[in-house]
């Protein structure tokens, strides 16, 4: 498994590996950027789960997801973690946490 030190260095190696779409939350949902393509939680997988921290500040920190749609796209979400993390739908938080607990994390 890669290790990457920062997350510009996982969104680079990651979108070499075909994770060429951006998502983000949308209440219930992921929404990609580039296509408005909509996906509910049964729709997708996460296939890899990165977690970084600010070496300077303990509370800034991010999860980036690479995920895989049923129709066979492949992209990224960045969320942040703790108290600044987006508001979303219990369904997504739920499929968020559940591949953030299993051992697919990364630091």
């Amino acid at each position: 498994m890669v290790h990457y030190a920062n997350l510009p260095e996982a969104i680079n190696g990651l979108r070499k590996l075909g994770y060429t779409l951006d998502y983000a939350t949308k209440d219930d949902c992921l929404e990609c950027t580039q296509n408005g393509e909509t996906l509910s939680p049964d729709k997708f997988e996460i296939d890899k789960v990165y977690r970084f921290e600010a070496d300077s500040d303990p509370e800034n920190q991010s999860i980036l997801y690479a995920i895989s749609s049923v129709n066979g796209h492949k992209g990224l979400l960045v969320n942040s973690f703790g108290i600044y993390s987006d508001p979303m739908s219990d369904a997504l938080i739920a499929k968020l946490k559940i591949r953030h607990d299993e051992q697919n994390l990364i630091k």
